[in-house]
């Protein structure tokens, strides 16, 4: 099979390897469609995230759906032909994380994409079964595929604890942001405030789901209700939650002063590792503010709002590449929201 693989930061090759061979309880999978993700982008760039560095050649990518191809012994034939949007984590299923249902936290577990795990830039992945979720035949390949980052915006509405009535400020309106205005709206949330800096992003962030946009050169979250007190923090009618989807240090802050007494904030956009946060105003708003690291027990519901239409994947979309052009999909223009690869 083809595959385009990572030799050093800033250099792809397409490659021959050997087409995986599913192991128990495992499926083979013919790649349909992969999102490139801002991780993707990251390696691509600097060779590491973080802890997590490229130190041998890696394969990317891992936003992938497909259909099932072969099955590995334990695995029912029925499900040869079978379309399927892939969960891209497998936890070791043994250790206090996997028993307690937090298995994104579980220190063993394999991610595509993440160094030395292979992600799915390629034609043919294998993952075990249970993580290659059955999707209907008028979802598209592309949006079983953004079923992942639609994952990311679950789980941090799980965090947030969204709800009928919410009030909800996104830095952000990248796939992510834009994903978490969607959900914020199928989950009842009636004021969805989006801050970004680009006039063509807050203005997609309205088709989305966003009641109003910001400009953050110009506009404070915190006194957007004219509610903000003397230091610049929200009164008691700011926003339920903030979610940060840009990991920018004074969308961060900007936001937080934006929280009511009580509220929450959700640290989901990857930037600096360390910032300078308001310690008092988070102890005496009693504020609870949280990061989130991928997600867990969330395809049954993404799937269920892909499929019912709740939600709208393919608007996403805007452009496609083969496994010879990957690199143009991780060097997008800033006009690009999602670009997707057709192994």
């Amino acid at each position: 099979m083809r595959c385009s693989v990572l030799q050093a930061a800033g250099e792809l090759e397409v490659q021959q390897r050997a087409v995986p061979r599913p192991g128990p309880r495992e499926v083979l999978v013919r790649v349909g469609a992969v999102g490139t993700c801002g991780s993707d982008v990251h390696y691509y760039r600097h060779g590491r995230i973080g802890e997590f560095v490229v130190r041998e050649p890696l394969v990317l990518g891992h936003e992938p759906s497909g259909r099932i191809v072969a099955v590995g012994p334990g695995v029912d034939a029925g499900r040869i032909g079978q379309r399927v949007s892939l969960e891209p984590g497998v936890p070791c299923r043994r250790c206090r994380y996997c028993h307690t249902g937090s298995y994104n936290l579980c220190p063993d577990i394999v991610f595509f994409a993440t160094p030395p795990v292979d992600g799915a830039f390629a034609e043919y992945v294998a993952i075990a079964d249970d993580f290659a979720h059955p999707v209907p035949e008028h979802v598209s390949d592309d949006a079983a595929a953004l079923l992942e980052p639609l994952s990311v915006a679950l789980w941090a509405h799980r965090r947030a604890g969204t709800g009928i009535g919410s009030r909800v400020l996104v830095a952000g309106a990248g796939p992510i942001g834009l994903l978490v205005a969607q959900v914020a709206a199928v989950q009842g949330a009636t004021e969805i405030l989006v801050s970004d800096p680009d006039p063509a992003r807050r203005e997609l962030a309205r088709t989305f789901g966003a009641t109003a946009v910001l400009d953050p050169a110009v506009d404070d979250p915190a006194g957007v209700d004219g509610a903000s007190t003397a230091d610049g923090t929200a009164g008691r009618h700011g926003v339920d939650s903030f979610v940060d989807c840009s990991g920018v240090a004074p969308a961060v802050l900007s936001g937080l002063r934006a929280v009511r007494p009580g509220g929450t904030v959700v640290l989901v956009g990857m930037g600096a590792d360390e910032m300078t946060l308001p310690v008092a105003a988070l102890q005496s708003r009693e504020i609870v503010l949280t990061g989130t690291f991928r997600y867990a027990n969330t395809w049954p519901t993404a799937v269920r709002l892909a499929a019912s239409g709740a939600v709208d994947l393919d608007r996403l979309v805007t452009g496609h590449v083969d496994l010879e052009h990957v690199g143009d999909a991780l060097d997008p223009s800033p006009a690009q929201v999602k670009v997707m690869v057709r192994p």
